[in-house]
């Protein structure tokens, strides 16, 4: 009479035989329709809710940013992308810029960006506190005036004795300037730099809200439009596309650090979790853009190669029996099992 424990193992190997063909072949495709079907149809019946807790939701986004954000590959990686995109991808000669970015979005964000009055304004109040850029606007306009002297002068010197006039001008124009430093004169050099500052911002507004600044913008966007994309490696060299890629990499990071961000992350969630928390888990595919057979399509095109690399050496059936021994080699199947030949 067949012992308990033989028929058990009896039934082990072939449990084993029956999953190993469950994967194999064409009948890999079919078990993967059917299961992903069956996990859809309970997906249907329970809501996000139900499932996935608001702080359970936070912990695994931060875990998220947290550990993948700062990834070695990543980090590994921003440079050698910067670098392979600026010799092989931004290269490219088949296709124009306007065919890769379409005009219509362009043009909506130039207005958008242009019609913001409120961000402009308060840009252009806060700069007028930095004494610094009000040195620069002072400078600015000073170049401005004495390109404009310079072209005058030129054409005065052109006239007998007016040279030597002048000359003597600037001579005295010179000792003034010295005279002003660490003096009143000096102070009003100061404030004649808020003073160009303000009337620079005044010329910036203006220019904003009057001069067709989105009909120029949008010409110098259809001037690039008709060129090839290798067109734009003319505005900056590999060297500056891989240091910025770089630092904008270095900002992400640091900023994914910082407390506030975090509350960024969870502000975000929260939106997410009130919007589709009563979804069921099968609806919010669409949502996401998917559906049961692209998730189907995905498992196999690598499912595939995974599993026949695990059959050739054994390992996966190895890994099934493992799991499945100890169910038939339980003292209940033994006991089922004696009881059934004895």
């Amino acid at each position: 009479m067949t012992e308990p424990r033989e028929i058990a193992e009896r039934l082990l190997d072939a449990q084993v035989e029956f999953l190993l063909a469950e994967v194999s072949g064409d009948r890999f495709a079919e078990v993967v329709a059917r299961d992903v079907d069956a996990v859809l149809g309970v997906a249907d019946t329970l809501l996000f809710r139900e499932v996935v807790e608001l702080d359970q939701a936070k912990q695994t986004v931060a875990t998220v940013v947290d550990l993948v954000g700062g990834s070695p590959v990543l980090a590994d990686m921003v440079g050698v992308f910067a670098d392979s995109i600026y010799d092989h991808i931004a290269a490219n000669n088949d296709y124009t810029l306007g065919e890769v970015v379409e005009r219509e979005p362009v043009e909506a964000l130039l207005e958008k960006l242009f019609g913001m009055h409120q961000a402009q304004e308060r840009i252009l109040d806060r700069l007028t506190e930095s004494p610094l850029v009000a040195a620069v606007a002072s400078k600015f306009v000073d170049k401005l005036i004495n390109d404009f002297m310079q072209a005058n002068r030129e054409r005065a010197e052109k006239i007998p004795g007016v040279s030597s006039l002048m000359s003597l001008g600037q001579s005295a124009a010179n000792r003034a300037r010295k005279a002003a430093d660490g003096t009143f004169v000096g102070d009003l050099a100061g404030k004649g730099a808020m003073f160009a500052l303000k009337r620079t911002n005044n010329a910036i507004r203006e220019m904003l809200r009057d001069a067709p600044v989105h009909s120029a913008a949008m010409e110098f966007w259809d001037l690039h439009a008709d060129e090839p994309v290798s067109g734009l490696r003319e505005y900056l060299t590999q060297k500056d596309l891989n240091e910025l890629a770089l630092l904008c990499y270095e900002i992400a990071v640091t900023t994914r650090e910082k407390e506030y961000f975090g509350l960024l992350v969870d502000e975000c969630v929260e939106v997410f979790y009130a919007k589709y928390g009563d979804y069921t888990l099968a609806a919010m595919l669409p949502e996401l853009g998917l559906s049961g057979a692209d998730i189907a399509t995905e498992i196999l095109r690598y499912g595939p190669a995974v599993i026949e690399g695990a059959k050739r050496n054994g390992l996966l059936a190895k890994l099934i029996r493992e799991r499945l021994e100890p169910f038939y080699t339980s003292d209940a199947v033994l006991g089922i099992l004696a009881d059934a030949v004895g």
